[in-house]
């Protein structure tokens, strides 16, 4: 658990305000540091999971157990990983210090940027255009930190006609992460869901999306050419509501 507080408390020339914290969050993969990220200091055993089933460092069974130890200046997530996941990220390894929400800062070469995603199954979950409204209604009463600093991204999970999950992060990537890791936790496959954001589609939400096996990707933002282009090549549905009506931009036949 951190001692951060999400949440600040200031005082400004306007009256008091709340404002989003940010800390550095360190993940550190048997004793090596893999990548350091501005996040909101919540939910960091979700967000250290996620980040390694979405990076495509091990699959939750073998991510091992999560320590979180808080220092002065921020964060460490300790993850131990079996020797063979250990071998294949030091082939790999990257030092990733961003700004806030900077998915691809600090990727060493073009090919990683541009990493070949798996195609998802046909089939999966369908959602109607009302559950798709009703969906992103439910997500607006499922943000505690916007409501108080509106200042934050949200990602949440549908399944079963209904959000199961959500978390909230100043990162758009880190929210999907937390998501990732939260699901994965709390035993729900997410081949079964539809992810909600309240992000831009960019090139990074596809991608971690993909990873993580749900083929419905929705947010009240639209995509980037680049997403769209890669959503159509893993089979991903990708919907947009910019503009108030629902938009498929590829693979329609799972919103009705």
């Amino acid at each position: 658990m951190s001692a951060f507080r999400p949440v600040a408390r200031v005082a400004t020339p306007a009256g008091p305000a709340a404002l989003p914290e940010e800390v550095a969050v360190t993940l550190v993969y048997n004793g090596t540091t893999q990548a350091v990220m501005m996040a909101t200091p919540a939910d960091i055993e979700d967000f250290a999971l996620g980040f390694t089933i979405s990076e495509g460092i091990a699959p939750p069974a073998e991510a091992g157990e999560i320590e979180v130890v808080t220092h002065g200046l921020g964060i460490e997530a300790r993850l131990w990983l079996p020797a063979a996941r250990e071998a294949a990220l030091a082939a790999r390894r990257r030092a990733l210090v961003g700004a806030v929400g900077c998915g691809l800062c600090g990727i060493d070469s073009l090919e990683a940027a541009n990493r070949a995603l798996p195609r998802l199954p046909d089939g999966g979950p369908v959602m109607s255009v009302a559950d798709l409204h009703a969906a992103l209604a439910a997500l607006t009463t499922r943000q505690p930190f916007h409501d108080e600093t509106h200042a934050v991204h949200a990602a949440a999970l549908w399944h079963g006609g209904e959000i199961v999950i959500a978390r909230e992060d100043v990162g758009r990537h880190n929210a999907l992460d937390k998501l990732i890791g939260a699901a994965a936790r709390a035993g729900i496959a997410m081949g079964d869901c539809a992810v909600l954001v309240t992000s831009r589609l960019s090139v990074e939400m596809i991608q971690k999306t993909v990873v993580a096996g749900a083929p419905i990707l929705a947010s009240v933002s639209k995509p980037t050419a680049h997403a769209l282009r890669l959503a159509e090549g893993a089979n991903l549905t990708l919907i947009s509501t910019a503009g108030g009506h629902p938009v498929a931009y590829c693979h329609e036949a799972r919103l009705t």
